[in-house]
């Protein structure tokens, strides 16, 4: 059995915020079951990363917490978010602090590619 969840945001696009709710929360439920958790940012979900866009956005219209909160709640739980490299080029690169780590292409398919790990596209 898999002890890794790797979640790759890649089709969410932040202009529907409704969208990005499910992937932080069930990273959050993975982690607090105690598997290995973490969050890849890229294509337009990359937007996520730079500083000052998730704070801005909500699940839902009305609610007080924000997107970011969701990320914040995430990361306390102990899931570890990366941003893609050419995610980067396209948005900046004044990140979140929750990001741990830049990757690229070939990271994303080796984890995706191990035994060991599930991978949830987003």
């Amino acid at each position: 059995m898999a002890d890794k969840l790797m979640i790759v945001m890649v089709n969410t696009d932040p202009r529907n915020p409704s969208e990005l709710g499910a992937p932080f929360f069930q990273a959050t439920v993975a982690a607090a079951m105690e598997y290995e958790v973490e969050v890849i940012l890229t294509a337009r979900a990359g937007e996520l990363a730079i500083k000052g866009v998730a704070d801005k956005l909500h699940v839902q219209k009305d609610s007080p917490k924000s997107v970011y909160d969701f990320i914040k709640d995430a990361h306390e739980a102990g899931v570890h978010f990366k941003v893609c490299t050419p995610t980067l080029e396209l948005w900046g690169k004044d990140l979140i602090p929750e990001i741990e780590e830049t990757v690229g292409g070939a990271y994303v398919i080796s984890q995706a590619m191990d035994d060991d790990t599930v991978t949830f596209t987003y």
